[in-house]
């Protein structure tokens, strides 16, 4: 069989799957339990493949949620995809758990993670703790994530103690963009490489029940995904991690200017919502809308 006809063969059969699960039970997988930390582990020892995506409001979360995606990040990217920010670093506890909320009354499957802010770790241990268990209380969300290795262990460690759930985050990682002053590639060099290494040992040593790597080498990625027991889900970090984290607004192609080589859009929204919302314009201008139909 010709490569050509082996695609689409395969093709033809996840399409079959995939109709075959949304009528049996409304998920990809056919399997609508809770995602749960221990099952995400689980997934990994079997060899399978995490999905991960973005986000920040009710409607866009029942629909994530409905596509049968494993883990919900509520970002702290909503700095710059609902907020308009250039970076992360402006978006506080308070709007975090706005959005944290928000997304947890849409989701009944995935794993909803969300980001602590910057700031709200960094100085103090304790205060971390406490920011924690308020975000945790007041969002109702399954767990958190933050940005950081060894500078920030003693906060992940005692957050952890109190008995919340941390992913941890190491690569490019946005809270520290001045410190890099760009968003290219990390752990290029042997020194940063062997400093991740360790920082994600420490992590899953610390107890992170997983790990996000963003922006790094592929065979880096792959080494770390290799030697932790906990999942690797990457962004920009190759395809031999445990799974994979994109945010949603950019791979329905709702945005424009931001291409990275990591990011595949699945779609083009930006142009779909342009030319309907330019239709209900020209609607209302030449009154067409609403006809006759469409009033009481």
């Amino acid at each position: 069989m010709l490569e050509s006809e082996k695609s689409a063969t395969f093709a033809a059969d996840f399409y079959k799957l995939k109709e075959k699960n949304r009528n049996m039970a409304g998920y990809l997988s056919g399997d609508s339990r809770k995602v749960t930390t221990h099952r995400l582990i689980e997934m990994k020892q079997r060899g399978e493949k995490i999905s991960m995506l973005t986000s920040y409001d009710y409607t866009i979360a029942q629909i994530v949620d409905g596509a049968g995606v494993d883990v919900i990040l509520v970002g702290d990217s909503a700095s710059n995809v609902m907020a308009g920010n250039v970076t992360t670093l402006p978006i506080t506890i308070d709007q975090m758990i706005y959005h944290g909320k928000s997304v947890m009354r849409g989701v009944k499957r995935a794993l909803v993670v969300v980001d602590m802010p910057f700031g709200s770790y960094q100085a103090d241990p304790f205060d971390g703790v406490r920011n924690a268990i308020r975000i945790m209380k007041e969002t109702g969300a399954d767990a958190l994530k933050l940005e950081g290795g060894e500078e920030v262990i003693d906060a992940i460690r005692r957050i952890i103690g109190a008995g919340m759930p941390v992913m941890g985050h190491l690569g490019l990682m946005p809270q520290s963009i001045n410190k890099y002053g760009t968003y290219g590639v990390r752990a290029k060099g042997d020194a940063e490489a062997e400093k991740l290494v360790r920082d994600a040992h420490l992590l899953e040593e610390a107890g992170c029940f997983a790990l996000v790597l963003e922006k790094i080498p592929a065979d880096l990625a792959k080494r770390v995904a290799s030697e932790l027991t906990i999942p690797v889900i990457g962004i920009g970090a190759g395809g031999a991690v445990d799974g994979q984290v994109l945010v949603v607004a950019d791979m329905l192609g709702m945005t424009k200017g931001f291409s990275p080589r990591f990011l595949r859009r699945y779609a083009d929204l930006h142009t779909v919502m342009t030319d309907a919302i330019g239709q209900y314009v020209a609607d209302v201008k030449s009154s067409d809308f609403p006809n006759e139909s469409e009033q009481y």
